[in-house]
């Protein structure tokens, strides 16, 4: 592992990303002016010569580290993800896409002497490959690219919050995690785009570290580390750089207990949704579930333990010591659930819990059995946010905002809003 981040001082972490890895306008502008020539190829070139009938390309998505903001400087990665007409569900996708990937790479040998530029396709060693993979390089690009372009199914349509339907097609559909998550870029790519310019930059220290280290899970997972760390144990948008690299160290180290989710595209609410989430909460950890794709647990079955050991390495270098050379302390941020068993709703009622899993940054699922129906008391489960319930759904079915008017159901079926900034999730009980 390079020397240059660990003898770096934890006080000066921040000049440290904007001087080395940040990247300079110069190659940002390139590399946009690059993938809008393989996205316009994508979108006229591709498919132009094929018989009827004719694929059309309905769009084209950036994503990796360039569609999210968080590249490195002197190394970046393009993922374009196309989606096609001719794709009609998941298990098209699954069917057809490497006659498609066949095709893209066809016609990409074909168009490049026209285009003005030079690539290199890597050879997939896969029967079924999911990705073109190719390098990039032009007259006017100072440095070469690599691109990873992955045909998909056009799930989301509008590229808003999809509906529940969309996830219990997937359910029933996916045979492998994350099979499918190329059909979510758009909302894998919009969760890391959204983050304050500081959590990006945490997210580039922490790649820039790992890129050092083993390379064994996915970035994917040190990304959604970075975010959970911020989000649970700061939400300063002027936070201690050296305290936040030190939380994502601290949680890799401690991988064994991870158990992290969102509730932002997908909850609890939906009965399919909520039987499978479950399921998945329940597997061995490290749990770090896609916050699109709830069939992906981003890292299962990688060597964390390796990642572990670099970074208590990490943890006594000066670059997570203080000007007296004290090691910096992470935040406070949960690994695990809060306790099986029963929560006291204020002296209304009780709570009986059904499977508590920590969630981020939801309050988990439970099975609610009230004397009655007042909410006046404040739940209370660790120090997680106290939950605003806007409604509620059981016998008798009805909205429901502070109390029940009677006659009391004695089981009901909630779900409700937590408070917290840009994000608010939802779960249900």
């Amino acid at each position: 592992m390079a020397l240059d981040l660990y003898q770096t001082p934890a006080r000066k972490l921040d000049k440290f990303i904007f001087d080395t890895l940040q990247p300079d306008s110069t190659f940002l502008r390139q590399a946009g002016q690059a993938i809008d020539t393989i996205c316009e190829f994508l979108k006229t070139n591709c498919f132009a010569d094929r018989p009827p009938p004719r694929i059309k390309v309905l769009k084209v998505v950036k994503g990796g580290s360039l569609g999210k903001g968080t590249s490195l400087k002197g190394g970046s990665d393009a993922d374009l993800v196309v989606f096609l007409s001719c794709f009609k569900g998941f298990g098209d996708q699954e069917t057809n896409r490497a006659g498609i990937i066949k095709e893209i790479e066809r016609m990409l040998e074909k168009c490049q002497q026209q285009k003005h530029f030079e690539v290199f396709i890597e050879q997939s060693r896969w029967p079924n490959p999911r990705v073109l993979s190719f390098m990039m390089s032009s007259k006017t690009l100072n440095e070469s690219i690599e691109f990873d372009v992955l045909p998909a199914y056009n799930a989301l349509s509008s590229g808003a919050k999809p509906h529940s339907q969309v996830y219990e097609e997937l359910i029933h559909s996916y045979s492998r995690g994350g099979e499918f998550s190329t059909c979510f870029t758009e909302l894998q790519r919009d969760f890391v785009v959204d983050r304050r310019t500081k959590v990006k930059s945490l997210i580039r220290l922490v790649k820039h570290w790992y890129k050092q280290g083993e390379s064994l899970p996915p970035q994917y997972a040190l990304e959604l580390l970075s975010v959970y760390a911020w989000e649970q144990g700061s939400r300063d948008r002027a936070f201690d750089m050296a305290e936040g690299f030190r939380t994502v160290l601290e949680l890799i180290r401690q991988h064994k207990q991870l158990c992290v989710y969102w509730t932002i595209y997908y909850n609890f609410a939906d009965e399919v949704l909520a039987g499978f989430l479950h399921q998945q909460l329940q597997k061995a950890r490290p749990i770090i579930l896609d916050p699109a794709d709830p069939t992906g647990i981003v890292g299962e079955g990688s060597r964390w333990d390796l990642v572990a050991r670099e970074a208590e390495r990490c943890c006594r270098q000066q670059c997570c010591m203080d000007l007296y050379g004290v090691p910096v302390q992470p935040w406070d941020v949960h690994l695990s659930s809060p306790p099986y068993g029963t929560l006291r709703l204020g002296a209304e009622g009780m709570w009986t819990g059904r499977g508590g899993i920590l969630g981020a940054p939801s309050i988990p699922t439970f099975h609610a059995t009230l004397s009655h129906g007042s909410w006046s008391g404040l739940i209370s489960a660790r120090r997680w946010p106290v939950p605003v319930v806007p409604m509620c759904h059981g016998p008798p079915a009805r909205e429901w905002m502070g109390t029940l008017a009677p006659p009391y159901p004695s089981t009901i079926l909630c779900s409700w809003a937590i408070r917290g900034e840009n994000s608010p999730a939802v779960g249900s009980s």
